[in-house]
């Protein structure tokens, strides 16, 4: 799986959590700060990804700094072996 294929499931998956388009997401565009997301809608956008990636994250293994910016949290699911399915 690649940076952009990340990215692209985390539109998607924030369009169906927000209940309103996300595109064009930048790495500098900070999630809670510039997109109003709050810890629900994180889970909710966590389990969005499971379902259509196969993202399976571990809550002891979640860290705020994982979440600050679109970079960040695809790093964090880059970083290491949290998919089992790609698409």
């Amino acid at each position: 799986m690649d940076r952009q294929h990340v990215i692209t499931a985390l539109e998607h998956a924030l369009t169906d959590v927000l209940e309103r388009p996300v595109t064009g997401l930048t790495g500098e565009v900070r999630l809670f700060d510039d997109l109003h997301l709050d810890s629900t809608t994180m889970l909710e956008m966590l389990m969005a990804l499971e379902d259509s990636i196969g993202l399976v994250v571990d809550p002891e293994d979640l860290e705020a700094d994982d979440f600050v910016s679109v970079d960040t949290f695809t790093d964090f699911v880059l970083s290491s072996d949290l998919t089992t399915v790609t698409t």
